[in-house]
């Protein structure tokens, strides 16, 4: 029988979500790669207990996560069956929809029809009465934002969901949505969006500046870059490696050798600061508490327990934030 870590909650530090009264640890698991039907379920159960030992509260999920569509939210529902539901107070489960799920008019983007059904599909699949937080996973050009955010409103009134948040949503988008979850009393209090050291975008759009000053939480995916702000590439591709593997996500010619100089040059800065690469990628994203948490994904526990590592990290020097800007630049 599964014990948790007495400790667990000594290894991390969590950070309030906006202006809602929800705490998010400031690394959560996401089960975005291998929780799929083709992956060890012996390894998914280690990853899931050694990042809950670790701390790591929030788990998050979406309805299309695989392959195939469904088999992550299926798996974790096991997880949790095979001892982690006797913590499912302590814990925070989230979940999307807003991609192609399953055939004909109803099972994509926005809509209300579409929402409410598949949120009900992901609660089966997982076991559960209600998720913490629910995310539409992204802008729909053709759905009225006014449906999509009611549609929203209405699943936390029904009890299956106890927040909202929205997925890939720019800063215009992201005022948009705010001002109609406001109107309704919505509780809206996070958005999730991709970066990292080599992604700067919710910077350039604004978004990371509006959320701050807002009370919006933010969650970021891909701290890593898919990989490359590791030591995984800084020898050529190796044969078990996402590119070679699955090469859906992060092309070949992505690791070029300009790429891999900077991977190098940041390495380098890194070590100085007593970190490897990964921990400092999740530390820089940390670095000013704009950014509620930062979605990490792994292969095994052992990535797990390095990623953990950045929370005690020492601040960034003036010095070495604007050479991790210059090498980014150049």
């Amino acid at each position: 029988m599964y014990v948790a870590d007495e400790k667990r909650y000594e290894k991390m530090e969590y950070a309030r979500c906006g202006h809602s009264g929800l705490m998010l640890p400031r690394v959560s698991l996401g089960l975005w790669h291998n929780f799929g039907s083709g992956a060890s379920f012996e390894n998914m159960v280690d990853m899931c207990r050694t990042a809950f030992d670790n701390g790591i509260t929030h788990f998050d999920l979406a309805n299309n996560y695989g392959p195939v569509n469904g088999a992550a939210e299926e798996n974790f529902g096991r997880i949790l069956r095979e001892g982690l539901a006797g913590y499912r107070d302590e814990l925070v489960i989230s979940t999307k929809a807003g991609y192609d799920m399953w055939p004909g008019p109803y099972g994509n983007w926005g809509g209300k029809k579409y929402l409410v059904a598949s949120l009900d599909q992901s609660l089966k699949r997982m076991g559960l009465d209600y998720v913490d937080i629910y995310y539409h996973h992204r802008p729909d050009p053709e759905t009225p934002l006014e449906e999509t955010v009611r549609a929203l409103d209405g699943i936390v009134r029904s009890g299956k969901a106890l927040y909202i948040g929205i997925s890939n949503y720019n800063r215009e988008q992201t005022i948009a949505a705010a001002e109609l979850f406001s109107q309704l009393g919505t509780p809206f209090i996070i958005n999730q969006r991709k970066y990292s050291i080599f992604d700067r975008s919710i910077e350039q759009d604004g978004l990371k500046d509006y959320a701050a000053g807002a009370g919006v939480g933010i969650i970021t995916f891909c701290p890593l870059a898919q990989g490359l702000l590791t030591d995984r590439y800084l020898n050529g591709i190796p044969q078990d490696s996402r590119i070679r593997t699955d090469g859906r996500f992060l092309k070949e010619n992505a690791v070029d050798e300009k790429t891999v100089g900077k991977i190098r040059d940041l390495r380098e800065i890194a070590l100085g600061r007593g970190q490897t690469l990964a921990q400092m990628a999740l530390s820089w994203i940390l670095r000013d508490g704009d950014i509620t948490s930062v979605l990490i994904g792994a292969s095994r526990a052992s990535q797990i327990l390095d990623n953990v590592g950045c929370i005690h990290a020492p601040a960034f020097t003036e010095e070495e934030r604007r050479a991790i800007d210059a090498i980014t630049a150049r």
